[in-house]
């Protein structure tokens, strides 16, 4: 039987002045910069949430700096820098759950992991080839972080500059699990990662249900495969 459901939408991209600094987070914004030529040190989980993201920015940019290969935007390479000094910090299954909303709830346990699969893959298709536009003159200066001490939900906020373009301000919202603090959703220009993408999915699980959302990251990631 021929399927008569709508074929998948696409998914577009966050679209702003240095998107790339937008993604990772994610998958979720390799979006972290910072000034200086500090020596790499890793941040550990039960640092401040402040603390974690300056020291991940130290650590992106000086990998970026040394690594010609992932300048070039090698998917490897960025999948390997993504592995080693984004994901450790990252929940992005929270990130896919709150993007995809109420479809997820309805998600069998196979369908969760194709979702966060296919997410994390186009994110990084998205955006790595825009690692080569990245200047030595990015930095991020980070403004003053306030939360209650008790705080297991926090937002930290930043603002971005490559020194040719005006300073965009990068939010980052952070909760506190067993395992420490984890990024899970970013904020650039006033547009929150996760409502981007979970209006985009809203829409096309209307039309076929968790199955079209799986089915629209793939056709997406096939097709940025391909050049197509």
């Amino acid at each position: 039987m021929l399927d008569s459901r709508p074929a998948p939408q696409a998914l577009a991209p966050i679209r702003h002045r240095l998107a790339w600094l937008a993604c990772w987070a994610t998958a979720l914004a390799l979006a972290f910069f910072a000034a200086g030529q500090a020596r790499a040190q890793a941040p550990d989980p039960q640092d401040p949430p402040n603390v974690i993201i300056q020291k991940a920015a130290n650590n992106v940019l000086d990998r970026i700096r040394k690594d010609q290969e992932l300048k070039s935007g090698s998917p490897e390479k960025i999948n390997q820098a993504i592995d080693e000094l984004i994901l450790p910090y990252v929940d992005f299954e929270k990130t896919t759950r709150l993007a995809v909303g109420r479809y997820w709830r309805q998600a069998t346990p196979e369908q969760r992991s194709s979702l966060v699969k296919e997410f994390r893959n186009m994110l990084v298709r998205t955006y790595g080839g825009s690692v080569s536009a990245i200047t030595p003159q990015a930095r991020v200066d980070m403004r003053p972080f306030r939360a209650e001490p008790n705080a297991t939900d926090v937002v930290v906020r930043t603002t971005v500059t490559d020194g040719q373009r005006d300073p965009i301000p990068v939010d980052y919202r952070l909760e506190k699990s067993a395992q420490g603090w984890k990024i899970y959703d970013l904020n650039v220009m006033g547009v929150w990662f996760i409502q981007n993408y979970r209006d985009q999915f809203a829409s096309i699980g209307s039309q076929g249900g968790v199955d079209a959302i799986i089915k629209a990251l793939q056709t997406n990631n096939q097709k940025m495969s391909t050049g197509r």
